[in-house]
């Protein structure tokens, strides 16, 4: 569809009726020079209280569901009222609005009392169950768009979204999906329309209810964006854009006009809060640029994030992770091959899917260490546990050791490779602050540098490389055609 915009508004973007009202005026600009789609995820809270709620269902506690089921209903009746109680010759709006959104918590309400009555959560039931929130808001701010003059529809993302069957963290089977999006959405754009769809979830071809795992709703847009051949997708999110590292922990970072889709998938990889590296899959092939922006300030420009351009040289940005924790593997003697354990721990992981961060290895006596994300490390051990149970019971395999007291920080540039001294530059940095370096990766593509270091030194490190690197205040970049 030529010169098609897909526009994905993020939780806090969504947050209540005064970001929609914004959202709303982002869309009309917009609408008036292209078509658009809109993809928009809950507002923000909202999904980790309707998780609460099916966490207290499993356990029992009806009560404290009642109470959460009512304060979610609330929620979206205050900002219904807030949005469309004012607004002249909107009062078809504001009883269809209210319909949708008693509907949709009393939808949601029958997921949970099912999960109370079984004491259990089915994946498949907490997919449906959590996709509500999306379906809120896109019911919200399609109501409210068509109140003040703006033909918009809300659309179920199960009903254009075809997925697998892994619940919780679906895949997207793109064959289906364009047919899905063909015959749903792109007659609607043609009639001047804008679909708003919900991110986060879709369904199997059977209409089983999927969701799409960490970054879902992004990965909709994107998804969407792809099978639609959109001409760009923007995000808009709460922050400027991709910054050359937390300003939480560096005052002085600057916001970076470009980043490829390798960089900005390696900064997300490594812990920033950019698009997920699945998000930016569907639009590698197609080349769609993203743009990331704020709807707090949309005058400014955000980050766009595209195939490539003519780079500085050195680290783009630096990033790091807090919440990880060290596995370390070594064989109690030569009898035990330190390949085939390798082989095997990582196929125990795969198998549990736990992401590995960083790998090390050693050449002689073959011990090996890996980064994960702490919430991963029970399955990561009872996985490994039981795929080396003999050779942990015969004392081949020495007992397995978890340091959770490590962070990981992650340098980033495609302008690092070939750049001499650059590494002996970072290591340098972090060293002067006194800080022990625990491990140390970089594939061949010399994208990446991983270094793991003690927690107590993550931030001090972080500040060290972003200054050594002369990172603040740099935005500059050429494109290439």
């Amino acid at each position: 569809m030529e010169n098609l915009l897909v526009m994905k508004f993020g939780g806090t973007s969504m947050g209540g009726a005064e970001r929609m009202r914004v959202a709303a005026q982002l869309i009309s600009e917009q609408q008036k020079q292209r078509p658009l789609a809109i993809v928009v995820s809950a507002m923000s809270k909202v999904t980790d209280l309707l998780l609460d709620v099916l966490r207290r269902a499993e356990l029992g506690d009806r009560a404290a569901v009642e109470v959460d089921v009512h304060n979610l209903l609330d929620r979206h009746l205050e900002a219904c009222e807030d949005l469309l109680g004012n607004l002249e010759n909107s009062a078809e709006c504001l009883t269809g609005a209210r319909e949708d959104i008693r509907s949709l918590v009393s939808e949601f309400q029958r997921i949970a009392n099912g999960v109370y009555m079984l004491g259990e959560r089915p994946p498949r039931s907490v997919d449906e169950a959590v996709a509500i929130g999306e379906r809120l808001s896109a019911s919200l701010l399609a109501r409210y768009l068509k109140a003040i003059g703006i033909e918009a529809r809300a659309v179920n993302g199960s009903d254009v979204i075809v997925t697998d069957a892994l619940f919780g963290n679906a895949t997207p089977q793109m064959g289906p999906t364009r047919q899905r999006c063909a015959e749903r959405l792109a007659p609607l754009i043609e009639e001047g329309i804008a679909p708003i769809v919900t991110g986060f979830n879709g369904a199997t071809v059977d209409g089983r209810p999927t969701t799409l795992g960490r970054g879902g709703s992004d990965f909709s847009a994107s998804i969407l964006a792809a099978a639609l051949e959109a001409s760009e997708l923007w995000i808009w999110t709460d922050v400027d854009g991709i910054m050359t590292a937390d300003p939480r922990i560096v005052p002085e970072v600057a916001v970076l006009d470009e980043v490829t889709y390798a960089e900005a998938a390696e900064l997300a990889y490594n812990g920033a809060k950019v698009l997920h590296p699945r998000t930016l899959a569907p639009l590698v092939e197609k080349s769609i640029p993203v743009w990331s922006k704020n709807s707090f300030a949309p005058h400014k420009p955000g980050t766009k994030i595209f195939s490539r351009f003519e780079e500085p040289k050195g680290v783009r940005a630096v990033t790091s992770m807090s919440n990880v924790a060290l596995v370390s593997m070594e064989p109690a003697n030569a009898a035990l091959s330190g390949t085939r354990l390798m082989a095997r721990a990582l196929d125990a992981l795969a198998l549990a899917n736990v992401e590995i961060l960083v790998f090390s290895s050693s050449s002689y006596r073959q011990t090996f260490c890996f980064l994960i994300r702490k919430h991963d490390v029970a399955a990561a051990v009872e996985a490994l546990e039981a795929n080396l149970s003999i050779e942990l019971a015969h004392g081949y395999l020495k007992p397995i050791e978890i340091d959770d007291n490590v962070g990981l920080l992650a340098v980033v540039g495609e302008g690092m490779r070939g750049t001499p001294g650059l590494a002996g530059r970072v290591f340098t940095a972090i060293s002067q602050e006194e800080i022990n370096i625990i491990a140390i990766a970089q594939g061949s593509s010399e994208l990446t540098i991983g270094i793991v270091v003690r927690l107590e030194g993550l931030e001090r490190a972080v500040r060290a490389v972003h200054e050594e690197c002369r990172l603040a205040g740099r935005r500059e970049s050429v494109a290439v055609s």
